[in-house]
């Protein structure tokens, strides 16, 4: 414990906070006063105490991490950040909710300074705290030396009931207690009401006995006395060995006399009447609203005053890690500006194999050499890596006890996969991949999206991607997954064809900063594809080009295809000119990269004078933007069957001669 607060400033402290919090839910008219005025005493412990950070600079890689998951409670962050010195204004607390504010309904990452994550839907900040904590695990293996240990925090963050009843959690947590991650704290606000009313309506287990069995250390306080919240904060930070959850017994809306403990505190303002009869009852004045004690504004600046002279001190430490560990500190450098190689596509080509082989599999010969070149590069997948290729050979494996390895092994836990890959990014220093079969990428949606929303590079290797994963039948064979993946906003989604167009991925996700890629990749082999020009990355870049053109001929017809369905195409051409049509192939890998080209180069490569086929192994939506609602369309619009893969092409009409034939009617 840092220091012992007079209880009457540690009170008068936490009224604040509270009633911040209240006047701007207030003032917004709308907002959720209940959870911050409930959880204002060990939230005031935790940063006036514990959180090491510097206002000043935000970034600073060494800073202790704090998420709200429970993003609900925004208000309570932003009270927090304001009081403490972050360039977060009153006016923008006047301003919550509102039209260009740095405050908005929950807290969004890129938004307010000190915003670690984007937080809200319930269960996400909690595995993204679990990726920061696996990251600053792993930061401490790479860099670390026994005589200058320069890299070592804690990752803290608030979860409520909503976020403890969430699948996501669970999956997150479990990992959580079996790899061990001793700098990860969370505090529960434990207040027993959701929106609907009390948590007996849906939730009666006890938590704190599941995160025993998770492997987690348990502590019970009540959340409003600040003395046992401290002296909570030390048994966690003594317990290197597991994670702490620490269950804080508060009352929702503390304070308000007709509100107190019900759900009417939770997603609504308090009403003028009980705010003004809130105020009575805690003896706070009326007026202003915003409210901030001079002595009160002084303890805050008192404690980052001693903040930013330890971050001082930790800098200067800094700078002789540095001059004492050259090599070390220039790989740091590297992975914090995730800093490529100049000729990266060059070396991906170089590194495929001579025989063609399904997608996932030439995808695993580039991600040896990736980690060969990369050392910001690691990932892993949900139990799945001999059949999505993924292991990185020699790399080492994450564990307890074990985090200067390359491969993650998340367990059957898409849920959590993702979240936490969120988090590993969030934190600096690394390009995380996530692999799983292309159907369950579902299980992933809702991190995915966050990942868009907040514009982070994450890498998702998807593989089994269509109706020819064959025996297992309509469960495991995706034909909508790629199309929803295409909808969400930002969202970079690549369907490659063969080995350079693997390798044209790979470079793309790498090169992408500022948002997702999936790489969507077959079980089955495909053939290397017949180009009537050398592979170029330009082209690839651009997110369809043409692999054939009939020589000395406009188009008359444009066959548009992806992925396995490529070489389809190309056996539809062949035909097509057999018939005397003038033909072209084109290759559609991402069809995001493609719409965002000017209008000059998408009319010159599928000319609006022609005829149109798209041709893909998943459901039509989505290829209208692309040829037009008046093409055909050879797609897969009813769910799979259970055979091999051969006999599923025969059967819903995947061959040559099938998709050859279709097209030559629909033209007739």
């Amino acid at each position: 414990m840092t220091t012992t607060l007079d209880p009457a400033l540690r009170d008068l402290a936490a009224k604040t906070i509270r009633m911040l919090a209240a006047d701007g839910v207030e003032q917004a008219d709308s907002g959720h006063p209940g959870m911050p005025m409930g959880a204002a005493d060990y939230a005031l412990t935790l940063w006036l105490q514990y959180l090491n950070f510097d206002p000043q600079d935000p970034a600073w890689p060494n800073r202790d991490r704090f998420v709200l998951s429970a993003g609900h409670g925004s208000m309570l962050l932003y009270s927090l950040l304001h009081l403490f010195g972050y360039d977060l204004g009153v006016e923008e607390l006047q301003s919550f909710r509102q039209y260009g504010s740095r405050t908005p309904g929950h807290p969004e990452y890129g938004v307010t300074p000190g915003v670690e994550t984007s937080t809200g839907p319930l269960g996400q900040g909690f595995a993204n705290g679990v990726g920061m904590a696996i990251a600053a695990k792993m930061t401490e293996a790479r860099y670390n030396t026994p005589e200058q240990p320069i890299f070592g925090h804690w990752i803290y963050g608030i979860v409520s009931d909503g976020d403890l009843m969430e699948g996501i959690a669970s999956e997150a947590a479990s990992l959580a207690g079996h790899l061990g991650l001793g700098n990860l704290i969370y505090f529960y606000d434990d207040n027993e009401i959701s929106i609907e009313g009390s948590t007996e309506l849906a939730f009666t287990e006890d938590p704190g006995r599941r995160f025993e069995a998770y492997g987690w250390q348990v502590i019970t306080i009540d959340g409003h006395d600040g003395e046992q919240a401290a002296t909570a904060l030390d048994a966690a930070r003594a317990d290197t060995e597991r994670p702490t959850l620490i269950v804080a017994k508060t009352h929702i809306g503390y304070g308000s006399p007709n509100k107190q403990d019900s759900a009417d505190a939770h997603g609504a303002p308090l009403g003028a009447s009980e705010l003004a009869a809130t105020k009575e009852n805690l003896g706070w004045p009326q007026s202003p609203r915003f409210l901030i004690p001079d002595s009160v504004a002084a303890l805050f600046a008192d404690r980052v005053a001693s903040l930013q002279r330890g971050h001082e001190d930790w800098k200067t430490r800094f700078l002789a890690w540095r001059e004492a560990n050259p090599a070390l500190a220039a790989e740091y450098d590297r992975c914090i500006a995730r800093q490529l190689p100049d000729d990266l596509e060059q070396q991906l080509l170089a590194a495929l194999p001579e025989k063609s082989n399904a997608t996932r599999r030439l995808s695993g010969d580039l991600i040896q050499k990736l980690a060969e070149l990369l050392p910001m590069f690691v990932g892993g997948s949900a139990d799945l890596a001999p059949s999505t290729s993924t292991l990185i050979k020699g790399g080492g494996d994450i564990g307890r006890h074990h985090f200067g390895g390359k491969n993650f092994h998340f367990g059957v836990r898409e849920h959590a996969m993702a979240g936490i890959l969120n988090g590993l990014a969030l934190y600096g220093g690394y390009i995380p991949f996530g692999a799983t079969f292309l159907v369950f990428a579902d299980y992933m949606r809702p991190s995915i999206r966050l990942a868009n929303i907040m514009g982070i590079q994450v890498i998702y290797v998807l593989t089994h991607d269509s109706i020819f994963v064959g025996e297992d039948g309509p469960t495991h064979e995706p034909i909508e997954q790629v199309a929803s993946l295409r909808l969400i906003p930002g969202m970079t989604v690549m369907r490659p064809a063969d080995g350079p167009e693997v390798a044209g991925a790979w470079a793309w996700a790498l090169r992408h900063r500022d948002g997702p890629t999936a790489l969507i990749l077959t079980r089955q082999g495909v053939p290397a594809i017949e180009r009537q020009e050398p592979f170029a990355f330009e082209a690839f870049n651009r997110g369809g080009y043409a692999i054939y053109s009939t020589p000395g001929r406009e188009p008359e017809v444009v066959l548009v295809a992806t992925g396995s369905e490529l070489q389809l195409a190309l056996g539809a051409a062949r035909a097509l000119e057999e018939q005397g049509s003038a033909v072209r192939v084109v290759s559609m890998p991402s069809q995001e990269v493609f719409l965002r080209q000017d209008a000059d180069y998408k009319e010159s490569l599928i000319p609006s004078g022609a005829r149109k086929v798209a041709i893909e192994a998943g459901v039509r939506y989505g290829w209208d933007r692309v040829v037009g609602s008046d093409a055909l369309f050879i797609t897969q619009d009813d769910y799979g069957l259970s055979a091999p893969a051969q006999v599923l092409a025969e059967k819903l009409g995947w061959t040559v001669a099938q998709v050859s034939q279709r097209i030559t009617s629909w033209l007739n």
